[in-house]
C-alpha cells in the first residue's frame, strides 16, 4: 500500500494587535492636576477658610472706550482684568521654580474670586478664537489669573452745562458673595494697577484723567464688601457744537435783524423773512433735543437756543408794533385832512398848490416833495396844520402838533438795541459756561 505522508500544519501568523495611543494632551493635564493635587482638595471654599480675609489684588489694563451714550447714560469699556492671590492647595514641588499656565477649563476646577460689575448693564467675556482666560499658578501657590471681558455700565451724567461740560464715570468691581471679611480687595499698585492704551481717543470727548480709587460698600442684608473704582474724567469736544448748533443760530438771529432796514411798508418782504428764522430756530432746537435724553433740567445749550428763539421772535414784534403804529398815524392823519380847509391856490412855503384832499393816502405828509427823510415826512402834516390854523385865527395847533409819531424810530433804535443786547447775552454766556 501506498504510504501518504501527512502534510505538515501551516503555522499560524499572529497578527499584532495595535493599540491606540493615548491622548497625549489628556495625559498632561491628569499629569498637571495630579501635581497640584486638585482632587485631594474641596475648592469650592476659598483659601485659609475660617482664618483671616484672603488678599486679593486687581490691576487692570484698558484696551478701550468703545462709547458713550448721552441717551443711555452708559458707556463701554473692553479691558483686560488680572487677580492675583495665593492658595497653598495650588503649591507644587519644582526645581526650576518655573511657573505653570493655563486655558480657562482649568478656572472651572479650582477657587477663583467671584467679581462682578457693580451697575453694569451688560457684559461678556471675550471667546475668539477660545475663551480669552488665562491660569497662572507658580510653585508657592500664587495664582495670576487674566480674563479680556467687554462691560458697558451706567454713568450718572450732569448734562446742566452740556455740551460745555466735563463728566466723571466709574466702573466699579466688587466680589458678589464674600465680604471683607472673608475677601479683601485691593489695587495691587494702587494707581499705577490701572494702565491704558495710548491710543485710546473717543470722538466727541477729550479723555483727561483715569485714577483708581477704594471704597467700602454695605447692604443692609449682607453686610460690608470692598469695591474698586476705575475713574475716569472726559471733557467734551466743543468743536462739532459749534458748527452744528451755536454758529447757525447765531446767523438766524442777525438774519432777522436785516428786517429793521427795511421799509416798514414793504410786508411781503418782511413778514416772510420773520417767519423763515423763527421756522428756522425751531428745527435748530428741535434737532438738537431729538438726540439727547429727555432730562427734566435746562441744558446750557437750550438756555442760548432759547434766548436766541426769543430774540428772533422780538424782531417779528418788533415789526407789527411799527406797522400798528404807522396805521394809526395814517387814520389821524386822514382824520385831521378832514377837519383843515381846502388850502387850493394859497402860496405858503412849505405847502403845494394842490388840493389837500387829492394827496394820496400812501404819501400823506409828503405832499408832491421829494422825501429826505422819514422824520421830515411825518412833520409837514403838522406843519401845514399849524401855519393853516395861523392864517385862520384858530388856536388849536397844539392839538393837532401831538399827533406826529416818528414810527421810524423804532427801527432805528432796534438797529442798537437789538444787536448790542445780543452781543452783552453772548459775553455773560460764554464766560459763565466756557
Amino acid at each position: 500500500s501506498r504510504l501518504i505522508a501527512p502534510i505538515p500544519e501551516r503555522p499560524k501568523v499572529i497578527s499584532p494587535i495595535f493599540k491606540r495611543s493615548p491622548d497625549i494632551t489628556k495625559a498632561r493635564a491628569t499629569k498637571s492636576e495630579q501635581l497640584l493635587r486638585i482632587d485631594d482638595h474641596d475648592f469650592t471654599m476659598r483659601p485659609g477658610f475660617g482664618g483671616p480675609a484672603v488678599p486679593v489684588g486687581v490691576d487692570v489694563q484698558v484696551e478701550s472706550l468703545d462709547a458713550i451714550s448721552e441717551v443711555d447714560m452708559d458707556f463701554t469699556m473692553t479691558l483686560y482684568l488680572r487677580h492675583y492671590w495665593k492658595d497653598d492647595r495650588l503649591s507644587f514641588k519644582s526645581n526650576t521654580n518655573q511657573s505653570m499656565t493655563f486655558d480657562g477649563r482649568l478656572v472651572k476646577k479650582i477657587w477663583v474670586p467671584d467679581m462682578f460689575f457693580v451697575h453694569s448693564k451688560k457684559s461678556f467675556t471675550h471667546d475668539t478664537t477660545t475663551d480669552n482666560v488665562m491660569l497662572r499658578v507658580y510653585p508657592d501657590g500664587k495664582v495670576l489669573y487674566s480674563l479680556r471681558v467687554t462691560v458697558t455700565a451706567m454713568c450718572s451724567m450732569d448734562l446742566s452745562r452740556f455740551p460745555l461740560d466735563t463728566q466723571t464715570c466709574s466702573l466699579e468691581i466688587e466680589s458678589y458673595a464674600y465680604t471683607d471679611d472673608d475677601l479683601m480687595l485691593y489695587w495691587k499698585e494702587g494707581n499705577r494697577s490701572l494702565n491704558t492704551d495710548e491710543r485710546i481717543s473717543l470722538s466727541q470727548f477729550l479723555i483727561q484723567e483715569f485714577h483708581t480709587t477704594t471704597k467700602l460698600a454695605f447692604y443692609s442684608s449682607t453686610g460690608w464688601y470692598n469695591r474698586l473704582y476705575i475713574n475716569f474724567t472726559l471733557r467734551r469736544h466743543i468743536f462739532f457744537f459749534l458748527l452744528q448748533t451755536y454758529f447757525p443760530a447765531t446767523l438766524m438771529v442777525m438774519l432777522s435783524w436785516v428786517s429793521f432796514w427795511i421799509d416798514r411798508r414793504a410786508v411781503p418782504a418782511r413778514v416772510p423773512l420773520g417767519i423763515t428764522t423763527v421756522l428756522t430756530m425751531s428745527t435748530i432746537i428741535t434737532g438738537v433735543n431729538a438726540s439727547m435724553p429727555r432730562v427734566s433740567y435746562i441744558k446750557a445749550v437750550d438756555v442760548y437756543l432759547w434766548i436766541s428763539f426769543v430774540f428772533v421772535f422780538l424782531s417779528v414784534i418788533e415789526y407789527a408794533a411799527v406797522n400798528y403804529l404807522s396805521t394809526l398815524q395814517e387814520r389821524k392823519e386822514r382824520k385831521l385832512r378832514e377837519k383843515l380847509p381846502c388850502t387850493c391856490g394859497i402860496a405858503h412855503p412849505g405847502m403845494m398848490s394842490d388840493c389837500y384832499s387829492e394827496v394820496d393816502v400812501n404819501t400823506t405828509g409828503n405832499y408832491g416833495m421829494p422825501e429826505e427823510n422819514g422824520m421830515r415826512r411825518e412833520r409837514m402834516l403838522v406843519e401845514l396844520a399849524m401855519e393853516s390854523d395861523q392864517m385862520t385865527g384858530h388856536v388849536g395847533s397844539r392839538a393837532y402838533s401831538s399827533i406826529w409819531i416818528d414810527t421810524h424810530a423804532i427801527d432805528k433804535y432796534s438797529r442798537v438795541i437789538f444787536p448790542g443786547s445780543y452781543i452783552l447775552f453772548n459775553i455773560i454766556y460764554w464766560s459763565i459756561y466756557s
